[in-house]
Formats: structure tokens, sequence, C-alpha cells
């Protein structure tokens, strides 16, 4: 069995006005029928564009947002079965990163107090243990290349990169085992970018992690993943080997992102 696999998954939406009366097809099929598989330590790269349903699979897989049907199973255990406050308690071993930092941080918690309240979900005794969750805050700066010096500075007062390493902090701290990235480099500086990637590959090498990493810009999901799903219209049109589908695309729409991937030449 996989770390996490999603089966024949759906999340709909009622269409805004549509009655009593309104014909089943009176629907948003934000996600439509998707079955994935992610082997644990592994990164599945999911890639589309806008509004193909990327983000909502997401949240359905967090449990953020529930499922019309099918079945999200974790390291064994079927989280569509669980009420909701088992869900809160079992959420410490999946983790989401969102797209903007800044959004995403609350602005009247410095970086102590955010990452501290973070580490208590899963060490609630250390609540009495100032130094050693210190310690531990420190510690969690370092490892995603912050100064621990800084821990108790406010969110606006770091650039947007760093802003995301306090993110991605932030979701390490309760020890997951599964991190969902949701668009995590689009909002930052190409020259940032690499960065973070490198950053995401060092900590799924380092602390065994599985990861989803979300994108609509093939060439980073390329550079980062090991398996690649292509989603379009609530489905998965094309799943595979991150070379595999990049040189071999057996789907029309792959085909079409592929080509709108800039191509740069040399000129003399």
């Amino acid at each position: 069995m996989a770390f996490l696999e999603l089966h024949d998954l759906k999340t709909h939406f009622p269409v805004p006005g549509s009655g009593l009366f309104s014909s089943t097809s009176d629907v948003i099929k934000a996600v439509d029928g998707v079955t994935l598989k992610v082997e644990k330590g592994s990164i599945l790269g999911l890639v589309g564009e806008s509004g193909c349903g990327k983000s909502t699979l997401s949240r359905t897989v967090m449990q953020l947002q529930p499922a019309t049907s099918g079945t999200v199973i974790l390291d064994g255990e079927n989280l569509t079965d669980l009420q909701r406050n088992e869900v809160r308690m079992r959420r410490l071993d999946f983790q989401m990163i969102f797209q903007d930092p800044y959004a995403s941080l609350n602005p009247r918690m410095t970086v102590y107090s955010t990452l501290a309240e973070a580490i208590c979900q899963r060490h609630p005794n250390l609540k009495k243990d100032r130094p050693t969750l210190t310690q531990k805050v420190s510690q969690l700066m370092a490892t995603v290349g912050l100064d621990s010096r800084y821990m108790r500075k406010y969110p606006h007062e770091f650039s947007g990169g760093q802003r995301q390493r306090i993110a991605i902090a932030r979701a390490l701290a309760p020890e997951p085992k599964l991190i969902i990235a949701d668009e995590p480099v689009s909002a930052l500086d190409v020259s940032i970018q690499s960065q973070i990637l490198n950053l995401l590959l060092d900590l799924r090498n380092d602390l065994g992690l599985t990861m989803i990493f979300i994108s609509h810009d093939l060439s980073v999901v390329r550079y980062i993943a090991d398996e690649i799903a292509v989603m379009y219209g609530g489905k998965i049109v094309e799943y595979g080997n991150g070379e595999e589908v990049f040189h071999n695309p057996k789907d029309e729409y792959t085909k079409r992102l592929l080509s709108a991937i800039p191509h740069f030449k040399a000129t003399a």
C-alpha cells in the first residue's frame, strides 16, 4: 500500500442559484474522480493551469474541504471516515505550505510565537518548558536556513523568500509525515525560487518527508518531482515519471503545457 492513496475522489460544488429541482449537471466538478498514489518519501508534482482543480484537490486531501465522494487514505487510515475532532488531531501528520506566506502568517505574531505554537501542537508539555521550546524554535529556524537571532521579529520585517522559509518551518514544526506545497514559489523572484526548491529537496532527503508539490509551471515541477500528475478539468489526464512526461507526453493538454515553456537561444 502506498503512503497516500486517493480513490475516485470527487469534490463538487453546487452552481450558485441552482434550486431544489435543478439537474445533477448543475454542479462545478472541481475534482472529478481523481485516483492517485504517492509513495513514502517521494515528491508528486501536481501541475495544471489555474482553475483546473489543483488547490481544491489539496484542500480535500487536507480535509479542509469535504469530499463529495471517494476516499483519502494516509498511511493506511481512511481520513474521509474521521470525525471533525479526529481530523484536527490527525492533521498534525499532514501540513500545508501556501502560495503567499505574507497572507498565511499572522502579522501580529513573531516568528518565535508562530513556531512555538506549532511545536506545542505536537508537544503540549513544552508550553511550560520555555528553554527547551526556545531551543526547538532555534533548531527549526536553522533547518530552513534562518538565523535564530531574528526569532523575535515579525513577518513584515522579512523578505518574501525569508517569509516562505518561516512558513515552511511552521509546516515542519508539528513533525508531519506529509507536506502539501501549493504554489510555494510562484510569488517569489526567480532568483529565490531555486533556493526554496533546493530547501524542499533537502528536507525530503533529510527528514524522509512525503510531498505533493503543486504548480502551474511544468519546468519547476520537473526539477523537484519524482512523479508528475497533470490535471485538467478536475481530472488527471497524464501521470508518470518526470522524464517520461517531458519526453513522451501522451495527452494533448500536456503537450500544450510543454509547448508553452519558454526556450531561449544563445545569441552571438
